[in-house]
C-alpha cells in the first residue's frame, strides 16, 4: 500500500482564538489517531478519527474510523463477513481510491502468535501483518479459512486517507488535527458515531474539553 495525496482540503483558521495550542499531542505514528479539530470543516474529514496506518518522509496513510456506510459485508465480501462480529458494514476508510477495500482484524490468539519467535511470519502466510498493538492488517485476497481460527473481529474500509510528503504536518501545524494515541477498541468501535467525542474524553484537561465543542464553532 503506497500513499497518495488526497483531495485539497478547505483551507480553516487555525486553534489559535480557541486557546489550543495548534500540533497538540503526540507525534505521527503508526497506530496513532488523528483526530480532527472542530475547525476542519473539509466534509470528507468533519469529526473524523483516523487511525494511522503508515508514516515516513514519503506520506501518511490511514483510515477513517468513524464513518460507517450501508453497504454489507456479505453483499460484497461473503467469505469474510462472518469474521465481522462488531459491525457488518464497510466504512468508508477515506477519499482515495473508494473502490479499493482495506482490513483490520483483532483477535487474542493474534497477539499471542505475534509475541512468540516466528509469529509473524506464522501470520504473514496467511496474510496477517501487524500495525500496532493488538491490530492487524489482513489481506483480503487470502481465503480467510486459514486465520478464522485466530480472528475475533474485522472492520473493512473502502477506501483511505493520504497525505503526501509533509502535508499533514503543515496541516496539524495549522492546528486541523490533533494527534492522540490510539487502543485497539477504537479501531473496532460499535458506537462509531461518537467516537470523535469518545476519544477526547479521555484526554487530559484541555484537550478533554473540545468534546464540548459545538458542531459549528462560528457558535461558539
Amino acid at each position: 500500500m503506497s500513499s497518495s495525496p488526497t483531495p485539497d482540503r478547505d483551507r480553516q483558521p487555525t486553534t489559535a482564538h480557541l486557546g489550543w495550542a495548534p500540533g497538540a499531542g503526540l507525534d505521527i505514528v503508526a497506530g496513532g489517531l488523528l483526530v480532527a479539530m472542530p475547525v476542519l470543516l473539509d466534509p470528507n474529514f468533519r469529526h473524523a478519527v483516523v487511525f494511522i496506518l503508515e508514516h515516513s518522509p514519503d506520506g501518511t496513510v490511514g483510515v477513517i474510523l468513524n464513518r460507517p456506510s450501508e453497504v454489507t459485508l456479505q453483499h460484497v465480501l461473503p467469505t469474510w463477513a462472518p469474521l465481522a462480529t462488531g459491525s457488518e458494514f464497510f466504512h468508508d476508510g477515506g477519499p482515495c481510491q473508494t473502490d479499493a477495500a482495506l482490513c483490520l482484524a483483532r483477535g487474542d490468539l493474534l497477539d499471542a502468535r505475534a509475541g512468540i519467535d516466528g509469529g509473524r511470519a506464522e501470520l504473514a502466510s496467511v496474510g496477517l501483518k501487524p500495525t500496532s498493538a493488538g491490530v492487524y492488517l489482513a489481506d483480503l485476497d487470502v481465503e480467510p479459512v486459514p486465520s478464522a481460527a485466530l480472528v475475533n473481529d474485522i472492520r473493512v474500509f473502502a477506501g483511505y486517507a493520504g497525505w503526501s510528503a509533509d502535508q499533514l504536518s503543515a496541516e496539524i501545524a495549522e492546528g486541523a488535527w490533533l494527534c492522540l494515541p490510539s487502543v485497539p477498541k477504537d479501531v473496532f468501535t460499535t458506537t462509531p458515531a461518537t467516537l470523535w467525542r469518545n476519544v477526547l474524553s479521555r484526554q487530559r484537561s484541555p484537550l478533554g474539553i473540545l468534546r464540548s465543542a459545538p458542531e459549528d464553532p462560528a457558535l461558539n
